[in-house]
């Protein structure tokens, strides 16, 4: 994508910094804030699966921060990692003032679920 989306965020100052082994938050937790991965690499799990490793750029927790639902995975650092927090009021924001910051989320959201589908129909049948 050709905006500089990390570019959002170059000045933030409202971090959470991760060791190698931290949890972000878990499975069934409710969901008040989105996160940017602002460096680091954070992976997405339930239990010992792992769906997906996310680096520099990328965004967890959006599903349960738009849908209000429980979290559907644990996020856990791989690295050390720092990210930034996004609550309801200013993802309204960013939506707003940042169109690009809006499709980045549906593009990650739209792959994601893809991502679940394709695992959900190779599965063998019962």
């Amino acid at each position: 994508m050709p905006e500089d989306f990390l570019g959002l965020f170059r000045s933030e100052t409202d971090i959470v910094t991760l060791q190698p082994g931290q949890v972000l938050f878990e499975k069934g937790e409710a969901g008040r804030h989105m996160y940017v991965i602002q460096s680091g690499e954070v992976r997405i799990l339930d239990g010992n699966h792992n769906f997906e490793s996310v680096s520099a750029g990328g965004i967890v927790g959006e599903m349960a921060l738009i849908s209000e639902n429980p979290r559907s995975a644990t996020v856990q650092a791989i690295s050390e990692s720092i990210v930034i927090p996004i609550d309801e009021r200013r993802f309204s924001f960013l939506v707003q003032q940042a169109p690009f910051f809006a499709i980045r989320v549906m593009r990650v959201m739209s792959a994601r679920l893809k991502a679940m589908n394709e695992r959900i129909t190779s599965l063998p049948n019962k």
